[in-house]
This record gives C-alpha cells, structure tokens and sequence, in this order.
C-alpha cells in the first residue's frame, strides 16, 4: 500500500468517526430538545435573549466594571501613596495627628499606625474577587511595598495594612470609593425587563398556540368519526388558511361519502328487484331439485350483495355517541353461546366509551363470528385507560399463520388452506372490520392466542 493510499484510508477513518459523533450528538440534542410546539417556540424567544444578555453582561462586567473599579481602587490606592509621602517628607508630626486628619477630613480615609511587625496571614478570598485583584494589582505597582488586604471582613470598608520602614501603616477606606458598588441595579433592571418580557411573551404564545391545538384537536376528532360543531378558524393567517383548508377537505371527503352511499342504495334497489323478481319467478315454477338449487344460488347471492354493500358503505351516516362497552360485549357472548360456543366476557376500566354503536357493534360481531366459525371456545376481554380501548378476542381454533396475518384484511381474500372450505364467507368480514376500526381512529392486529389460535385486539382512542 502506498503512501497515498494510507493517507486516504485515515481521512476516510477520521471522516466516518466526525460523522458518527455528529449523529450521536444531533440524536442525544433531539432527545432533549422538548417535543410541543409551545416549549420550541419559547425556547426560540428566550436562548436568544438569554445569550444576549448573557453577553451584555459579559461586556459590562469585563468593560465597563473592571474598567470603574480599576479607576477607583488607583484613585484611593494613589490617596494612600500620597499620605505614605507625606508620612516620609513630614517628621514634625510626632503623633501622626495631622496626617490623621487630613486623611479623614480631606481623602475619606481612616488611618493608623501598628508597630512594626509581620503581617496577618492571608484570609480567604471571595469567589468572584475583582476588588482584591484590583487593589494588588495597584499596590503593588504604585507602592511596592509588602501588602496585605481584606475586603471580606467588613461589608462597608475596606482593610489595608502596609509595611513601612518603622511601622505598619493601616488604612480603612469605604468600599464604594474603591469598588462600582452600583452595578447591582444594571443586573436587577436587565432581569427585571427580562421577566416582563418573558410574561409578554408566554401570554402571547399561547393565544398563537391555542388555535393550532383546536386545529388539531378537530382533525383528531375527525379521524375518529366524531365532529366538533363549535369549532371555526382563529388566530393568525396562516393558521386561519390552515383551518379553512382542513373544512374544504373534511366538506369534500364527506360529499364523497355521500355520493358513494347514494350510488349504492340505488345500486341495492336495483338488484335486490332483481332478485325479487328471481324468487316469484322461481315461487311460481314450483318445487323440485333444480328450483331448490336455484333458490339456494339467489339466497348466495342475496347474501353477498349484503355483505359488498356493507364493506363499501363502511359506517356512514352514524353519529358518534358513549356506548357501554362492557353491555356490547356481553350481547356478543349471548350470540356466540346462542351458536353452542362458550364464551367469556372480561372488562376492565370505564365502560362508557364515544363510538359509533352499529358500526362498532358490526366490528366486533364479525371477529367474534370469524373466532366461532373456526373455534369452540371465545374469550373476550376488554380494557379502556385514559387514551385507548382495547378489545381482544381470542379463541382455540387452527389460527392463522403470521406470514399472512396481514394479507387476511384484503377484500374477498380466503385462506382456504387453513380455513375450512366448506364455509359459506365472502372474505370481507376481517375488511369490514378494519375498516370500521380505522374509521374510529385505531386499528385491529391479529397475534398468537393464549387459547392456542387466534387472538384479534382492536385498538381504538377514547
């Protein structure tokens, strides 16, 4: 291998590995991030503020603070100097008197002279110490003497002994003369208008939110089957065009329902006349082996007419409305033990759940008469929480084999080879069921039974 070849494998190494840390960290920043649109939005007003202030304050803290207390800590750091001077030059002042008083009366300090001896040892020094920096900074440049400082003890003055040559001079100054006490309140006002802002702006977004939620909330609602009657477009333009485009689909969906169903009542009136007119022709041939085949043939196809009509008028037409669940399934059971199958009926929950009665009903009774055809045994067990109803149905016949629990739910498909041949059946019952359970929000999966066959759950929101 080449020189050259090397050096591209490494570059591919290094741009694979910067590419997999970029997708870890953008896969860890999205499981953080929040998930609403009200907490993005907020975060989308406040990290920009927050990075703003956070760098006003950078700035003022750095610039114009540092700036002011290095000014004031030279100013009074100079005073000092100047009285050190006056200290040295002026011997006649036995008592230090009038140095005293000059620096009391004239420069707004208090001193006094130790004698001659080590200094305190350091004392601990608070967490954020522009002060004590400052004043070293200036004592040491400006006196050059040894030094030792306290700006912790006292919370109004400020403690500074100097070794002199006979003595220990000892200096208290106010603080504020030495440090921009005042920078408090720049903090307190940029945290305050802040808050104000950040009130505005939470008040704000929630009415921009609110009707994106009902926006929302409709087309849940429509999706289930239900209809909000109270709802109409508010709020911003684009939400507003939102929620006129939702009306002009849900308006077109349902004209088109409505014209399928009209399409399909006269397509039933048509040719169950058909059929009528079969059976008095055939009422009038007589009896015999092949009129009684006949009639067989038109009860066949009477019977399938039914069921096409059933799969494709779907559930039109039903308003939502609390149905007890737990009163449906035990009518399921009576029709199943009717048939000679036991049955058992178990619910858990709040019975009272908002469906479409007949069209529900049609749901679960074609699951439970696809389990009796196959089976002896049914058990129905329901459970309703705060967001889902589950129905499962399971039973102890042959089942059906996983590879085409799916392909079962297409129209007019039978599994002949693992159901009985011989059954009558236009292979839309699982269709049909689908369907009404889809119409409703939720869906039907079909998994192995703890009886040994089948078990059918429907899932639907509550």
């Amino acid at each position: 291998m080449s020189t050259l070849d090397t050096g591209l494998t490494l570059i591919r190494t290094a741009s694979q590995r910067v590419s997999d840390a970029s997708g870890w960290m953008g896969t860890r920043f999205k499981n953080v991030m929040p998930k609403g649109l009200y907490a993005r939005a907020l975060l989308i007003i406040i990290v920009p503020m927050v990075i703003l202030q956070s760098v006003v304050a950078f700035v003022f803290m750095e610039r114009h603070w540092n700036t002011v207390t290095r000014h004031l800590s030279a100013a009074v750091v100079q005073d000092i100097a100047a009285l050190i001077d006056v200290y040295k030059v002026y011997p006649q002042d036995k008592d230090r008197t009038q140095l005293r008083r000059i620096a009391q009366e004239r420069l707004g300090l208090v001193v006094d002279f130790l004698p001659l001896g080590d200094m305190p040892p350091p004392g601990p020094k608070p967490f954020f110490s522009l002060l004590d920096q400052t004043l070293s900074v200036q004592l040491s440049h400006q006196i050059g003497k040894p030094f030792w400082i306290d700006t912790v003890g006292r919370s109004s003055l400020v403690e500074i002994r100097i070794k002199l040559d006979d003595a220990v001079m000892r200096i208290f100054a106010r603080r504020s003369a030495a440090y921009a006490s005042n920078s408090e309140i720049f903090i307190f006002w940029m945290l305050g208008t802040s808050s104000i802002l950040l009130i505005v702006a939470v008040l704000f977004l929630r009415n921009q939110i609110k009707p994106i939620l009902r926006l929302a909330d409709a087309a849940e609602s429509f999706g289930k089957g239900r209809d909000q009657p109270d709802f109409r477009p508010r709020g911003a333009r684009e939400v507003r065009r939102a929620a006129q485009a939702f009306f002009e689909m849900k308006t077109r969906i349902e004209r088109s329902i409505e014209q399928r169903t009209a399409m399909l009542a006269g397509v039933s009136h048509d040719l169950r006349t058909i059929l009528t007119r079969f059976k008095l022709e055939l009422a009038l041939i007589g009896d015999s082996p092949e009129v009684e085949a006949m009639r067989k043939d038109v009860d066949e196809m009477n019977a399938m007419l039914e069921a096409y009509l059933a799969f494709a008028r779907g559930d039109s037409g039903e308003q939502a409305q609390p149905t007890d669940m737990k009163a449906a399934l035990e009518e399921l059971r009576c029709d199943a033990e009717r048939h000679g199958h036991a049955a058992t009926v178990v619910f858990h929950g709040q019975p009272m759940v908002t469906v479409k009665p007949a069209a529900f009903k049609r749901c679960l009774a074609n699951l439970v008469s696809n389990a009796a055809r196959y089976a002896d045994t049914i058990a129905i067990t329901g459970h309703r929480d705060h967001r889902y109803l589950s129905i499962s149905i399971d039973d102890d016949g042959p089942g059906i084999p996983p590879t085409m629990r799916e392909e079962v739910f297409k129209p007019f498909l039978r599994l002949d080879d693992a159901r009985n041949q011989d059954e009558g059946g236009t292979g839309l019952g699982l269709a049909i069921a689908r369907d009404i359970a889809r119409s409703h929000g939720g869906d039907i999966m079909l998994g192995d039974s703890p009886l040994g066959g089948l078990r059918a759950t429907v899932r639907i929101p509550v």
